[in-house]
């Protein structure tokens, strides 16, 4: 169905949206959206961080228990 909507029928989407909405709130919109994605990038990268410490931790006490049984 949208395969063949090609280059031309593209602009003509962008022109009416554009008229629609109007320069200002298009912008204001795409502003958002840039906010969500580094939200989204932030909490991927916290997490990630988090998982980390989890790993360090758990490696830190099992490395304490074969000291402690030595």
């Amino acid at each position: 169905m949208l395969n063949n909507i090609g280059l031309p029928g593209l602009l003509l989407i962008a022109v009416v949206v554009l008229v629609l909405f109007g320069r200002g709130k298009i912008s204001s919109l795409m502003g958002e959206v840039g906010k969500g994605i580094t939200a989204f990038k932030r909490g991927v990268s916290d997490s990630s961080k988090e998982i980390e410490d989890a790993e360090t931790v758990e490696n830190t006490t099992a490395e304490e228990k074969e000291k402690d049984k030595v």
